[in-house]
């Protein structure tokens, strides 16, 4: 078997400077002397380093892109692929790659660490190792996330912790597997679509909202002005709002009115979002906002992004955001809406 390592950046490979951590370490170095000795030779690890390397912060869309690139340029030589990237936003870019990479064919695994592998308590050597073991087993399917000593749907998957090992989890779906003397792999049904030969990842103007006691719709007015190609409201619960608040469900309702999609997804981790269910979610969902299901906030900007760089807009993104791609939501719903 042949692994590629794509090497992004991010924790995992800083080093400290007089201006805090940074990328700079010998990642290159450190996987041959991991490796030294194993099952796995280093004959069989290919290696790219995306330039320039970036802490996972700067992250943007065409930081997603640039990985796809790089992975299918080393597609037909390599049997799994491993991404190194760091720990912010290694659950966006786990969404990401889902959407855009469902006819690839073959197991994507990310992984990355809380610190450096310079230091000795670092849990760079498990989790790198854990994902190697993950490409080795070919049990693994899709893109997936392996951290912690969990390997997750990587459409599932959110950052929990910003200090404990254990610093992603999936609230909506079991993990993959579990490691262990053996490790534990479990049952996961998971539905989508697929999309044939998707567009580049581009950057789109999407408004994230959060409702919190007591925000105004003038607020929430100044937000969206002007208006965005799409907004993502993070509700309360199943995908409530202070809907008492004067005007404010106006301000969703005439963006919508203008074909601006209104998406709602949750604020807690594990929710269902049920637009309309209490009479708080009711007069927004009459407007024609639409519920993210039971979809991660990363997953839902992901798929928003995703949506908006193949060119849909208003009522067909809209139509969209309820209909599984890459097994982001738990759904049946597959009649195909891209029309």
């Amino acid at each position: 078997m042949k692994i590629h390592i794509t090497y992004t950046g991010g924790t995992i490979g800083m080093i400290s400077t007089p201006h805090g951590l940074t990328p700079g370490a010998d990642m290159r170095g450190w996987l041959n002397r991991l490796i030294e000795g194993t099952q796995v030779s280093q004959e069989q690890v290919s290696f790219t380093e995306l330039n320039p390397l970036i802490d996972s912060s700067n992250a943007t869309p065409e930081s997603w892109q640039a990985i796809i690139d790089d992975l299918w340029a080393a597609h037909d030589e390599s049997d799994a692929f491993i991404v190194l990237h760091g720990t912010d936003t290694m659950s966006y870019t786990a969404a990401a790659l889902s959407f855009a990479m469902t006819e690839f064919g073959k197991p994507i695994i990310l992984t990355g660490s809380q610190l450096p592998l310079g230091l000795i308590e670092s849990d760079a050597t498990a989790n790198v190792t854990g994902a190697i073991n993950a490409a080795l087993s070919m049990e693994a399917q899709g893109v997936t996330l392996f951290f912690g000593h969990h390997l997750f749907s990587g459409s599932r998957v959110t950052k929990n912790s910003s200090w404990a090992f254990e610093a992603f989890k999936s609230p909506s779906m079991s993990p993959h597997a579990l490691t262990g003397a053996p490790w534990r792999w479990f049952p996961v049904t998971q539905t989508g679509e697929g999309w044939p030969k998707p567009n580049p990842y581009t950057r789109h103007d999407v408004a994230v909202v959060d409702m919190v006691p007591g925000i105004s719709a003038a607020r929430v007015k100044a937000a969206v002005t002007p208006e965005p190609e799409a907004v993502i409201l993070r509700s309360y619960g199943v995908g409530n709002i202070p809907a008492n608040e004067p005007g404010l469900v106006d301000v969703f309702a005439k963006l919508i009115e203008h074909d601006v999609p209104v998406i709602i997804c949750s604020q807690c981790q594990q929710a269902v979002v049920l637009v309309g269910h209490y009479e708080t979610g009711d007069a927004i969902a009459q407007a024609g906002a639409v519920g993210a299901e039971d979809m991660t906030f990363e997953a839902t900007y992901a798929k928003t992004m995703f949506l908006l760089s193949q060119g849909l807009k208003g009522k067909k993104l809209a139509a969209w955001i309820p209909h599984p791609i890459a097994g982001e939501l738990t759904s049946t719903k597959l009649t195909s809406t891209k029309q």
